[in-house]
């Protein structure tokens, strides 16, 4: 098992490292006649690539994607889909200082016991780069999912501590953080300086809802689309929590009152997230993923080399100060995916 294949119907394998030559995505399962073509899946990836925000890398890749296969006349034709990314603006030379020695908050340590062997060159395969093969695939699954009438929307709902107060879905697009709350995106703006000045880097939350979702979605026992919604998120290099509706909050709850009540025309609130048993709702699914803080950061960090000497390393390159807002286009990437899957999954059934 190699871990680089995701979903069951709509699969997708991905490939390449981070200074390698190039990434790319292969989808296998997506049906055909679909509407597809180079400006689509570009769209999304211009979303994630560096420069959005001030705050990310200064490596400067165009991310251009070459649909290789799987599209003829503009319409997919239900072969596997093969999308290229090239690497175009890789600068391997502050990794060569580093190439015997595992930084903090990094693969560079359980890659080498894992494979004896690692590509040190801006975390190879670890790195946040790989997302973009992600983003990618996920854009042909959101072209699928519209067809639908699902969508799929993440925002910025906290950073470095600081949480919206508000949800305005207007607001979004409003700010380069694509926080729903423009009072707090302007807190955290500050925030963010404030940790760059100092050579340190943040963390955050998004979250993602995704409406239109048709009810009865999902696999009882193993395969239930909240535990796959749930994996998808935490395989995402910088996730490290994942909740659904309520989430951790409904620890704290009676039954009285997380149990959503059910009307003749519609459920009365929504502590479940969209989700029951596994299987959706037909609410809207609302899911937030917690984002650790970039572990690339300036400031001097204790490690060892790989002989287990100890050794302190100030990290050079180019590094984001916080993975938001670019990992917010990833989010929804894998979201997609999910539930793209899971409707071929529930149209197979019947």
């Amino acid at each position: 098992m190699s871990g680089n294949t995701f979903g069951a119907l709509f699969r997708v394998t991905t490939f390449g490292e981070s200074h390698g030559k190039a990434l790319g995505a292969v989808i296998d399962g997506c049906p055909p006649n679909l509407d597809l073509g180079e400006a689509d899946i570009q769209a999304e990836l211009d979303r994630r690539r560096p420069g959005v925000h001030k705050a990310s890398t200064s490596r400067n890749e165009e991310d251009r994607v070459e649909i290789l296969s799987g599209v003829f006349e503009g319409k997919t034709t239900g072969t596997p889909i093969a999308l290229l990314i090239h690497n175009r603006d890789a600068d391997s030379g502050a990794y060569e200082e580093l190439r015997g020695v595992f930084r903090p908050g990094q693969g560079d340590f359980t890659y080498e016991k894992k494979y004896g062997i690692r590509d040190h060159r801006g975390g190879g395969r670890a790195s946040g780069r790989e997302t973009a093969a992600r983003v990618a695939a996920g854009a042909v699954a959101r072209k699928l999912l519209a067809r639908k009438g699902i969508e799929v929307v993440g925002c910025t709902v906290e950073l470095g501590g600081i949480a919206i107060e508000q949800y305005s879905p207007s607001q979004i697009a409003g700010n380069r953080l694509l926080c729903p709350d423009p009072g707090a995106a302007e807190r955290m703006e500050l925030k963010l300086q404030e940790a760059m000045s100092e050579g340190d880097s943040l963390g955050g939350i998004v979250e993602i809802r995704v409406t239109g979702c048709p009810a009865g979605l999902g696999e009882p026992v193993f395969d239930k689309i909240d535990a796959d919604l749930a994996k998808a998120l935490m395989g995402i290099g910088t996730v490290k929590g994942v909740e659904i509706g309520a989430g951790f909050e409904a620890a704290g709850m009676r039954g009285s009152q997380c149990n959503d009540p059910i009307g003749p025309g519609a459920f009365r609130t929504n502590h479940a997230g969209g989700v029951l048993a596994g299987i959706t709702t037909g609410q809207e699914i609302l899911i937030r993923a917690a984002c650790k803080p970039i572990p690339s950061i300036a400031m001097e960090q204790e490690t060892i080399d790989a002989r287990g000497t100890p050794v302190k390393i100030t990290v050079r390159g180019r590094h984001d100060a916080c993975v938001i807002p670019r990992v917010i286009p990833v989010c929804e990437a894998m979201v997609c995916l999910v539930i793209a899957d899971h409707l071929l999954r529930q149209t197979a059934c019947k």
